[in-house]
């Protein structure tokens, strides 16, 4: 049932008595949801999960480690005052319970039956969980596999059935900001583990699986359910102002995004002096309004939104160099003391900006800082027109003394930028400023307010701006911190609409400073393409890890004609030059052969994690484009050579599919060529079916009128040249024979033998599926046809299976290390 405006105030003048001197006044704000769903919720009950699997990891790998842990704990218990033992034991038993209850009636008598409720259906859920899991799933587990593995031994409980609810109690019902009660709560919790461990009924894994797992239930249920809304209204945050001297005559709500801090307008009851009534910081400044009032503008900083934006925040924290200790996540009380302090140095250092009249905290959820009110608009809503010179300018100087007392914004976004009614600059959100800044932070505040001016009013005016006031030199230390990754994540946002913008400040500043060019400066600790490196690797290893465990290596090694091996070998490395030529024949520009090479060799580990048709595509076109190649020619080039291929290999299969029928005509086995004929159909029957969606024949018309758009010129510019045309299609059927032939090799290491037209046939049919298949590198597709197709032609499954295998570890397998090698010699080359 929604609650009226009157009903709040009420319920909030009861849980808070400092509320009742102001609860005539009206807060304008929207209704109060009764619950809400607190990403901080989410992300805490993805890192109980996370640590309860590396519990089972950890165990699983180190079980002689933690079965020494367990006996230590239990031999240096053994001489521990029994006396103490047993009094840790009854405090234990007693008040594990009573805490938690005692807590829920002291809730109850404050009417915040709801949180407990959340809790004890939390409470019910651990408690389901630890009894199906200790009395049916493990014991089900064939030989204890469970118990012993992740747990440390059979005479232990896999978890604590005590102390799971309790822990998922506790972290459901919420006690953040009621330290006795945390401390109370967490040392029986603490003691009955202590139990648990001495009475070797439960280990050390065990109670750390416990904890986690609680901890998971207690924050899923709080996310699923949704955490009573424990922001205070507006009446409590008018409360704290009167408790402050500051005696509120009005209020209404500013409007704001959900995850951004709650602001008020307040009016605050003024003396005939002219100073707010009652109030100690009578001196603020604010601008005196008809009605005898004093205008403030509370920010509250509520507890449950301090874990907004953390994702972005750690990615950030991670990835970029500062050159500052900062957190990702700060305490309710820590982001007050942070945004106070900033303000207060912010002020001292001259720079116009709302005066800090006061700060205080609302309860155990919330916080507040209320300055004197500025009225104006943000510099994103000022017009162009309006965005003169002079107001550019006294932006400069305020930037300048905030530079001179050595304090970083962090954020010098438009919304930052607040111009009065006068046409003055002052400087706000400055919760994320840091006091003492070292130069590396100070220069990329630079080069954050250089772009944002430009995006309004371009990259001339807001560099001849700022020269007037900061001087050529100080200008030019921003050139090398002109990137994207030192943006704020707004700016990256509009600076992709104009990517010359960053290019075109840096001329603007070198016209001014010409010797002052340097290299960007290496802010990211690591880049996008390191985690695919490390992302590629991982996928591989747990990849090929199960193949190569499901094969009997002793009799494959013993039984193979590693001459063969070799020959297959020395096939699969000709495979490379050749797609090299593939490329270089379809681009009119000169490239290097060794170069290109190489780049052939990385797109076999980049295929790792993407389909190979897809990766060869992508990495090819980067190459081109970082060779000097424009961007559409290079697009053109790739996509001429894919064409040939393409047409190729069709009739390639089409000439050794009826070779090969006509070989075999007078058997009565399915021969590959038939193969051939059932794929091209049942394709053909799909692209039929598929084409008859209007959208789908609207999607494939427009990329074959891009193809053709751009393709078809580009071949008609090689057919020109006979020796382009000589290497383009020369390395297209080169290609193909090294594969073939690389195939057949690996069959005849293992004894088998096909006429090389079926071995042809069978090679060009796996690869189209490959090709099409969108798993990495045709991943299983390939392996399963190529299997099937060998058998059909006549080949005994273990020797098909053992034929596959080589050669996927020649084609596919072998080649990822050097593979990785070249993607990283050609990414410090800067060649893709």
């Amino acid at each position: 049932m929604t609650q009226t405006h009157d009903e709040r105030t009420e319920r909030a003048t009861r849980s808070d008595p400092g509320t009742a001197a102001t609860a005539a006044v009206t807060v304008d704000e929207p209704a109060r949801p009764n619950r809400v769903r607190r990403s901080s919720d989410a992300f805490r009950f993805a890192a109980s999960l996370l640590g309860l699997a590396a519990v089972i990891l950890l165990v699983s790998f180190a079980q002689q480690t933690t079965r020494g842990i367990q006996t230590d704990i239990t031999e240096g218990t053994a001489h521990a005052p029994h006396a103490l033992l047993a009094l840790a034991t009854l405090a234990s038993s007693f008040g594990v319970l009573a805490v938690p209850v005692a807590f829920a009636v002291e809730r109850l008598l404050h009417r915040d039956g709801q949180r407990v409720a959340v809790a004890l259906l939390a409470a019910t859920i651990a408690f389901a969980l630890t009894v199906l899991l200790d009395g049916w799933e493990i014991p089900a587990a064939p030989g204890g596999v469970l118990d012993s593995l992740i747990w440390g031994g059979t005479g232990t409980a896999p978890l604590h059935t005590d102390i799971t609810p309790v822990i998922a109690f506790v972290t459901a019902v919420g006690m953040a900001g009621r330290t006795r009660w945390q401390t109370a709560a967490w040392l029986m919790i603490g003691l009955a583990a202590l139990t648990g461990l001495t009475a070797a009924y439960a280990s050390v894994a065990a109670l750390t699986a416990t904890y986690f797992l609680g901890r998971a239930i207690g924050h899923g249920t709080l996310y699923a359910v949704g955490a009573p809304n424990t922001r205070p209204p507006g009446a409590a945050v008018l409360g704290a102002l009167e408790r402050l001297g500051l005696r509120p005559a009005r209020a209404e709500r500013v409007p704001a995004p959900a995850d951004e801090p709650r602001c008020y307008l307040v009016g605050v009851a003024r003396d005939p002096d002219g100073s707010p009534a009652d109030a100690s910081p009578a001196d603020a400044t604010g601008p005196a309004l008809p009605c005898g009032e004093w205008q403030l503008r509370v920010h509250v900083l509520d507890r449950d939104l301090q874990t907004a934006g953390l994702p972005y925040r750690l990615w950030r924290l991670a990835r970029l160099r500062s050159g500052a200790p900062r957190r990702a996540l700060r305490s309710l009380r820590r982001s007050l003391e942070q945004e106070s302090l900033m303000s207060y140095a912010v002020t001292a250092s001259g720079v116009r900006t709302p005066r800090l009249v006061a700060t205080a905290e609302v309860g155990t959820e919330a916080a507040l800082l209320a300055y004197a009110h500025v009225p104006g608009r943000r510099l994103d809503d000022v017009p162009d027109e309006e965005l003169t010179d002079a107001l550019l300018t006294d932006v400069w100087r305020q930037f300048r003394r905030l530079q001179a007392a050595r304090l970083a914004h962090r954020r010098l976004e438009g919304d930052a930028i607040l111009v009065d009614d006068e046409g003055r600059p002052h400087l706000v959100e400055l919760g994320a400023g840091e006091i003492a800044a070292g130069d590396l932070l100070l220069r990329l505040d630079l080069a954050q307010l250089l772009t944002t001016l430009a995006l309004r009013v371009g990259p001339e005016r807001a560099v001849r701006t700022a020269s007037g006031v900061l001087g050529e030199k100080a200008l030019a230390s921003a050139v090398p911190l002109l990137q994207r990754v030192a943006l704020s994540r707004g700016t990256r946002s509009a600076v992709r609409h104009d990517k010359e913008l960053l290019t075109r400040i840096r001329e603007q500043i070198l016209r001014l400073e010409p010797e002052s060019e340097a290299p960007p400066i290496r802010l990211e600790r690591f880049r996008p393409r390191t985690i695919f490196s490390i992302v590629a690797l991982t996928a591989a290893a747990y990849i090929v890890v199960p193949q190569l465990g499901s094969v009997d290596l002793p009799h494959l090694l013993a039984t193979a004609n590693w001459w063969w091996a070799l020959v297959g070998l020395a096939a699969a490395a000709a495979t490379y030059p050749a797609a090299a030529w593939m490329v270089m024949g379809f681009v009119p520009e000169r490239l290097s052969l060794w170069r290109t090479v190489l780049v052939q060799l990385a797109a076999s580990f980049v295929k790792l994690v993407a389909p190979a048709a897809v990766t060869g595509v992508a990495l090819n076109t980067r190459y081109l484009q970082r060779s000097g190649v424009r961007p559409g020619p290079a697009v053109a080039s790739v996509g001429a050579s894919q064409l040939a291929g393409m047409v190729i290999h069709i009739l390639l299969l089409i000439m050794f599919g009826f070779l090969t029928g006509s070989a075999a005509n007078a058997t009565r086995d399915l021969a590959p060529s038939r193969t051939v004929v059932i794929a091209l159909l049942a394709l053909a029957v799909v692209a039929s079916v598929a084409l008859a969606v209007p959208r789908v024949r609207r999607l494939v018309a427009g990329r074959l009128r891009d193809m053709f758009s751009g393709v078809v010129p580009r071949l008609v510019d090689v057919l020109q040249s006979p020796g382009k045309m000589l290497t383009g299609f020369g390395g297209t059927i080169l290609l193909t024979v090294g594969f073939v032939v690389c195939l057949d090799a690996s069959i005849r290491a293992f004894g088998g033998e096909l006429p090389w037209t079926a071995v042809a046939v069978v090679f060009l049919t796996a690869n189209a599926v490959g090709s099409a298949a969108p798993t990495p590198g045709g991943l299983g597709a390939v392996e399963a046809s190529l299997a099937l197709a060998l058998t059909i032609s006549g080949l005994p499954a273990e020797t098909a299976a053992s034929a596959v295998l080589l050669f996927r570890l020649l084609t596919f397998w072998l080649p990822v290390l050097p593979g990785w090698g070249a993607f990283t010699y050609l990414q410090r080359k800067k060649a893709i």
